[in-house]
Order: C-alpha cells, then structure tokens, then sequence
C-alpha cells in the first residue's frame, strides 16, 4: 500500500490541501476560499469554524483529485497563516469571538502604551519581535478584555488559545491542545533562547500561562486523527510550521545564508542565520525557522504586510481587472509606470519601517495615466517594498544576496520576478513547484512520521522552473528607487 502525505496549508484568503508521496511529489490538490470579516476600520476577522469547514472540504477534494482513499494517508503536515489569534472554550470547542486575524490593527493603542512603559527592549531582547499589532499576543489581551468574562475563564484555565495551527490540530485529534515553535515564535511570548513561555513577557502583555498550548517540535508526532470526515482515526499529525518557516524548509533553505521570499497576501523575506537567534540591526524579526531531531534553525524575517492583497485590491476596489491573473499582461501594456509610484501600505507598513499608521499612496499621477501604469505601479510597488526587506538583510548579513528563492501565487508572474530581479540586483530562483508552503509542511511531516529519514531526501522535488537576472539600466532602476523612497516618506506621515 503506498505511503501518502496529506499537507494542510490553511492560508488568509483560502485553504489548500496538497497529497503528496513520500517524495514530496504531488499527487492531488485541492482549494477552498476563506471568507473574510472586516467588522471595522483596520479590523479583520476569520470565524474558526469556517475555517475547519474549509479544511475539511478542501481534504476530500485533493483525496478525490489524487484518487487516493483516506485510509492510504500515513501522514499530516499544517502550515498556516501564523499570528492570526482565536479563543475557545476547552469543554465545548467553540470559539468565544471570531479569529483576528494577523492583518488586523485594532491593537495599536496598545503596542504604543507597552512601547511607551518601556515593554519593547524586553520583547525584542527576548522573543526578537518588535511591538506591533501583527502579533499574537496583545491581540490575545484584547480578545479576554473585550469578550465579557474571558479574562476570568482564561484565568479559571476554561479557555483555549491557539494560532491556526493550534486550533485545526485540535479539531484533527478532537482535543489535544499544542503550537509548534515557529508559530510560538510569532506570539511575543516565547523565548527563542529557551523555546519555552516567557514568564516575564506573560506578565508585561498581560496573558495568562493557562490559556497557552504545550510548545512542540516542527518535526514529530504530536497526535493522531479522531472523527475527521474522510481519514480514518488515528493518522497521526507530525509536521507543522508556519507558512513562512514551512516555505523555508520547503524551498530547501538549509544552509546559513539561504534566503527566500513568499509573495502571497503579504510577501516575506526570510534568511536562514544558523542555530543561534542573532538579532537585527535593521528592524527585520529574528524567529525561529524549525525545529527537527538533532537541529535548532533560526531566520531572519522582512514582512511586507500587501504583495498579492494589492492585486485583490485593483481587482474588487477599483474594477481594473476581473481577475488577478490579468495583471501582468495589463502592466505590459506599457513599458514602465512612468512616473507613478505605489505604496502598497494599505494595512499599515512592516519592516524596515513599522508604522501602524501608515496608509496606502499613489503618486505621479497625470493626464496619461492609464489602468495600465497603474498596473505596473502595482508590481512596481510589491517588487520595491522587498528591495529593501533584502537591502536591509543584506547589511544585517554583511554581504550583498546573490540569490533568492521565490514562491507563492504571484511567483507565477514573470514580470513581477524580472521586476525584482532588476530592483533587488539579485537572481531571482523560481521552483516548479510554486507551492512551497505546503511542500514544506508536507517535507516536515515525512520526516516527524519517519517515512524519510532525513530532510535531504525529498530535495529531488525541488527542481527550478527559471531564473530571473537583473537586466534594467542601472541608472533607471536607480531613478524608481529613489521615487520609491520618497513616496514612502509621504506615506509614513501621520
């Protein structure tokens, strides 16, 4: 009987579930939407049982597409969507609120009143995250002060908190209550010395150490399947990142130096830094990469909080496209955006520059603007806003980067990567298999499951597609860069 892996990548806008060999080959896919709650300004929720519902749709559809019965399944790997934070009550499983989700700025009153009591050295110090309503943790604090009693129930250990990967292994196994340590990495609450729950960081956010789940490997076995539709009861659950970890290990990231960037809702550059948690001189996060048998990995993260999201946003805001696949042949329409520059900053700015308040801008608009310039301006702006994530790493590292890995669904646009390439000045690598995210999950699961014993032996899937070199006229490059940085001083203005 062959040996199959089912790797769960439930993502912001939709969950797919990948069927893998235990080759990390792909034998079947599927994909279901999520949908999304925007309750008010800068607020943006997800209901955790539609979330389920979508896994357990998007399970028998991939099973069908492959072929494949349930019983066949050896193996579960999760990747998900990684700060987005929910609640529920331990005796019945329901949540308490919807999820917030990592998008959402409604804690910024209180990262600014922890910043100002002087909280960030210890969270930086300690957990290498800067203060920011990205995170898990104060949106934790909002959620047991907003919902009436939580606090107390929390307190009284009646309550659940999880990540996503948290709550889909929950309702995987029908109880077990575990986060694996790159998404506890992402909470404010973990030392990534200890890679356990910092005392000292609970008390100053406020959370209540019997809300947390028991921190877990990345790689290993941390339950078995009970009452999920299609899969027999006891498949066990051995691999889980999140979605950007998952995409480093996937695109076969194993070596100190190593860079690769996601581009999907958001876009994230991420370095592989060895097995020591050095910290950034440039604001990007230090995190943890994975933990497998025998081995600690530590990254360094650039987040750029709109990559595909301002694609979705000229599609369903502005009506210019019916569809994002559209965009690249609109922007080739034109043979640059002229003088139009895009900050795609629409839910607040990441690194380097972490600014909450920061809002989306479009600037050099004329007579002649076109959809289509303004289409360029949007790849434009994406392929930007990840220049400096890898100028900013570069000189963390003390060296120019060479070459960066891509994946995600907008990698499949190739004048996106040629746009990169020119503006980063780096090789730009594409895999076949775009679908890192859940590749990885799936590479982690092989190996926690013992199916592979070792992670080089799924690296035969990892085949390159294309590689995008920069071509572009220094001096024009150099000319968008620095228009780029002048639309962004006027973005960050509050």
């Amino acid at each position: 009987m062959s040996d199959h892996i089912l790797a769960i990548d439930q993502g912001t806008t939709g969950t797919t579930v990948l069927v893998l060999d235990a080759r990390a080959r792909v034998l079947g896919r599927a994909t279901v939407a999520v949908p999304q709650h925007f309750p008010g300004p800068g607020q943006v929720e997800h209901d955790g049982r539609e979330i389920w519902s979508g896994v357990v749709e998007a399970i028998a559809g991939a099973l069908a597409h492959a072929g494949i019965e349930g019983s066949t399944v050896r193996a579960i790997g999760i990747t998900n969507q990684r700060e987005t934070t929910l609640l529920w009550d331990r005796a019945t499983g329901a949540p308490i609120h919807r999820a917030i989700v990592w998008q959402d700025r409604r804690t910024a009153p209180e990262c600014a009143a922890l910043r100002e009591r002087g909280v960030e050295g210890l969270v930086y110090e300690r957990a290498g995250l800067l203060l920011d309503p990205y995170f898990s943790g104060t949106k934790i604090a909002w959620l047991l002060d907003h919902v009436e009693g939580a606090r107390a129930r929390a307190e009284r250990g009646e309550l659940a908190f999880g990540t996503i990967d948290t709550w889909l292994v929950h309702n995987l196994t029908g109880g077990a209550h575990v986060t694996d340590v790159t998404n506890a990495s992402r909470t404010l609450l973990l030392s990534l010395r200890t890679l356990a729950w910092d005392d000292d960081l609970l008390a100053a956010l406020r959370v209540p150490r019997a809300v947390l789940p028991a921190v877990v490997p990345s790689a290993g076995v941390v339950g078995h399947t009970k009452g999920v539709p299609g899969l027999p009861d006891g498949v066990p659950i051995a691999g889980i990142a999140g979605d950007q970890q998952a995409a480093l290990f996937g695109q076969g990231c194993f070596r100190k130096g190593d860079v690769k960037c996601t581009y999907g809702t958001g876009a994230f550059v991420l370095m592989n830094i060895g097995d020591r948690p050095l910290p950034s001189r440039h604001k990007l996060l230090t995190t943890v990469a994975w933990q497998i048998p025998g081995e600690v990995a530590y990254a360094l993260e650039g987040s750029a909080f709109i990559a595909g999201a301002a694609v979705q946003w000229l599609r369903d805001g502005l009506g210019i496209i019916r569809a994002a696949s559209e965009i690249e042949a609109l922007a080739r329409r034109v043979p640059d955006a002229g003088e139009v520059v895009f900050v795609p900053s629409l839910t607040g700015m990441g690194a380097p520059h972490w600014a909450p308040e920061a809002r989306g801008l479009i600037a050099g608009l004329g007579r002649d603007t076109t959809a289509a310039h303004l289409a360029r301006a949007t790849l434009d702006g994406i392929a930007l806003e990840i220049a400096d994530l890898v100028e900013a790493m570069a000189h963390d590292a003390g060296a120019p980067i060479a070459s960066m890995r891509v994946d995600g669904g907008a990698a499949a646009n190739d004048l996106l990567l040629q746009i990169q390439a020119d503006v980063a000045a780096t090789e730009v690598v594409r895999p076949k298999v775009v679908e890192t995210t859940a590749l990885g999950a799936g590479m982690l699961a092989a190996l926690g499951a013992g199916l592979v014993g070792s992670r080089d032996e799924v690296l035969g899937a990892l085949a390159v597609d294309r590689v995008f070199r920069a071509e572009g006229e220094r001096a024009q490059v150099e000319a968008l860069r620095g228009r780029w940085r002048a639309a962004v001083a006027r973005a960050l203005l509050k």
